[in-house]
């Protein structure tokens, strides 16, 4: 009596397992598949670790983006919920995470904005056929060429073709060193600014790679001032930029630097030291709060929701998850293959221009140029 109590106990284990197993994605699976449950959309970034700034402020431009549809009553009548992740700003971490997001329902995914992190995990999600806006912008994300990965922003490609007009074309700047590290950010941006120089003639005098944990740039640095170049290009992340920024200026070198949406931020400016960073060029979509009616609510939002002013990552994070809510409504809460291409269909007018996605999974192709004075980035003359 007692084995057939236990068979009949296992067999109903084994039942209830495999109709979990043939939910839906997103859908309460304790209410018979119905799709009455939350929506369930996971965000995915660095949470700790040097790179967890992104990850906070992406967080955040998501959650405002959420609350707000949530607040009008969801989507057909649905909650959305959010999962949040901490990548660790690391690769391997984000592939174990994309199987935890596909095996617990998860329909879609927000970040990371780490590039590396994303490319890792975008064939696991591309299998599950998980939907991914990404704030990351190598065009490493477009070699992936998967028809589930999106980016809320413009590649390398975009921000730095902008940035060598600008300092070659109108500014006749020429003599150019480079410093970018080995990251998938960092690789993205040396090939990107390499090509655009070339395209008009121009080589770096000095053209230095560092390791992404790096900490000491004397060495990269002493061989950059040795070519005594008019301008140094920075290809890293907020933290590594801001370090050898300040370790330039210890170093005696006065020219300005230049660079794409790290060097836009808070983070850089703190760590650099606004002195340090006065003058930086920065080649970005979102140059300020003040940009526009919608960037002033926007940031007026953000700051009473979290009581901190805010920046591009919020914004690009908010625009993704717009993008992403929207396309949920018009499909009717479509997952997989159908929700992606409901992506693909959106126009969005967004805080960092007009969103109209290619084939290629982006959507916006344009940036303007700022610079660092007086210890904030404004348009540059």
């Amino acid at each position: 009596m007692f084995r057939l109590r236990a068979m009949a106990a296992a067999a109903a284990v084994l039942a209830l397992t495999l109709s979990a197993a043939c939910s839906a994605p997103g859908e309460d699976e304790d209410d018979g598949g119905s799709g009455s449950g939350p929506i369930k959309i996971a965000v995915v970034d660095a949470q700790s670790g040097q790179l967890s700034s992104l990850g906070k402020w992406e967080y955040k431009g998501v959650k405002l983006a959420v609350d707000e549809w949530n607040a009008k009553g969801g989507i057909e009548g649905r909650k959305i919920e959010l999962g949040l992740f901490d990548d660790q700003g690391d690769p391997t971490i984000g592939t174990n995470l994309a199987r935890k997001i596909d095996s617990e329902g998860y329909i879609a995914m927000l970040g990371t904005a780490e590039s590396a992190v994303t490319i890792a995990m975008a064939p696991i999600l591309q299998q599950a056929e998980i939907p991914n806006i990404t704030s990351g912008q190598s065009p490493g994300l477009v070699a992936v060429k998967s028809p589930f990965l999106f980016l809320n922003g413009p590649t390398s490609t975009t921000y730095d073709e902008t940035l060598a007009k600008y300092i070659v074309d109108q500014k006749k700047i020429t003599k150019i060193a480079m410093i970018t590290n080995n990251g998938g950010y960092g690789k993205g941006e040396h090939d990107a600014f390499t090509k655009a120089l070339a395209d008009r003639g121009i080589k770096p005098v000095a053209d230095q790679i560092v390791t992404t944990d790096q900490k000491d740039f004397s060495a990269a640095l002493t061989n950059i001032r040795q070519k005594a170049p008019q301008l140094i290009f920075l290809g890293a992340e907020e933290v590594e930029s801001g370090l050898i920024v300040k370790q330039a200026r210890d170093l005696g070198i006065k020219v300005p630097f230049a660079g794409a949406a790290p060097q836009g931020t808070p983070v850089f400016l703190d760590t650099a030291g606004a002195a340090n960073a006065e003058g930086t060029i920065v080649s970005s979509p979102y140059l300020s709060n003040d940009i526009s009616e919608a960037s002033k609510k926007f940031a007026a939002d953000y700051q009473k929701a979290f009581n901190e002013e805010a920046e591009l990552h919020g914004a690009k994070a908010y625009d993704g998850a717009q993008i992403l809510l929207t396309a949920l409504k018009n499909s009717k809460v479509a997952t997989g293959k159908e929700l992606a291409d409901a992506i693909r269909a959106v126009k969005h007018e967004g805080l960092l221009g007009n969103f109209a996605f290619d084939d290629t999974g982006v959507g916006i192709f344009e940036t303007s140029i700022g610079t660092i004075t007086g210890g904030k980035l404004v348009a540059a003359s």
